[in-house]
């Protein structure tokens, strides 16, 4: 499942009935049993294969690594990619920073495992929508950020960084959100209500907690060493504001060269936006991974 449309609909399971080399439901830690993963190969070619590491969304809450959207970067093995999708602790089961410190372990498993699997992890690039958006961005700016790493997961030797990465609408600023919402016209929302999906993610009302929210917003993390980031946002976007990923790059223009990211707004598109899975973005979004992983 993601958040589309103002509402949790529940999406199908993506068909890979056709993809010949795959491991499904990979535990890569033993702390729950959301901690597992699946790994796609090309049909042909020894490899190792770059890793696009695709990150579920679901507003933190719900969603799964089989889900409808992952076909969209499963194009990607066309391409000579391997495809890795994780699960991660959602927020009913534990709250931040408990998802991004999987999605970590999941990164250093791959690395432990990478000959076992046919991998090339000095390649890997996290990409993901609305919540996996937020993962993304924070996995390509954080692998230095000691509180996001839970070494007891597994695989303490090995790294978590990431050599590119792919934010489709990923909230960036919390508690601007409603705000920004508000001004253009798409309010009013409730992203600052305890039973928000961001409330939820945090464990407390967004408003009551604005460290916490600093910690969890990629804002915080922009730095100059950064992989290249490729960002792309919905101008119509009612949940995540478009704003969410204007002002990011604003602070990325103001810390980072330009040859660090990239920024595109999809004029008509909403969240979760059949235009983002297109043959033309998806080409953009391909040439992107090509540039910097290839």
């Amino acid at each position: 499942m993601i958040i589309h449309d103002e509402a949790m609909i529940p999406f199908p399971s993506a068909d890979v009935l056709h993809i010949t080399r795959k491991w499904q439901d990979v535990p890569y830690a033993n702390l729950s049993p959301s901690q597992k993963l699946d790994i796609y190969l090309p049909d042909e070619g020894e490899g190792p294969f770059p890793v696009i590491l695709y990150i579920h969304g679901g507003g933190f809450a719900l969603g799964d690594k089989t889900d409808l959207p992952v076909r969209t970067f499963l194009k990607g093995l066309e391409r000579g990619y391997a495809v890795v999708s994780v699960n991660y602790r959602l927020s009913g089961e534990a709250i931040f920073p408990a998802g991004l410190q999987d999605i970590k372990a999941a990164i250093r498993w791959l690395r432990a495992n990478s000959e076992s699997y046919h991998l090339d992890t000095s390649r890997i690039a996290a990409c993901g929508g609305s919540s996996g958006g937020n993962y993304a961005a924070m996995v390509c700016l954080t692998a230095n950020v000691p509180t996001f790493n839970d070494f007891s997961l597994g695989n303490p030797e090995f790294p978590c960084d990431v050599q590119a990465a792919v934010d489709w609408f990923g909230p960036t600023d919390f508690l601007k959100m409603d705000e920004q919402l508000m001004e253009s016209g798409f309010g009013p929302s409730n992203h600052d209500e305890p039973d928000s999906p961001e409330s939820k993610y945090l464990g407390a009302r967004l408003s009551d907690v604005p460290l916490k929210v600093e910690l969890a917003n990629p804002m915080t993390y922009v730095h100059k060493h950064m992989p290249p980031l490729l960002i792309q946002h919905g101008r119509l976007d009612t949940m995540v504001p478009v704003q969410q990923s204007i002002i990011f790059v604003e602070k990325l223009e103001k810390y980072v060269s330009s040859d660090h990211y990239e920024f595109d707004i999809l004029e008509g598109a909403g969240h979760g936006d059949p235009l983002f899975e297109t043959e033309e973005n998806m080409e953009r979004v391909f040439s992107f991974l090509d540039r910097h992983l290839k």
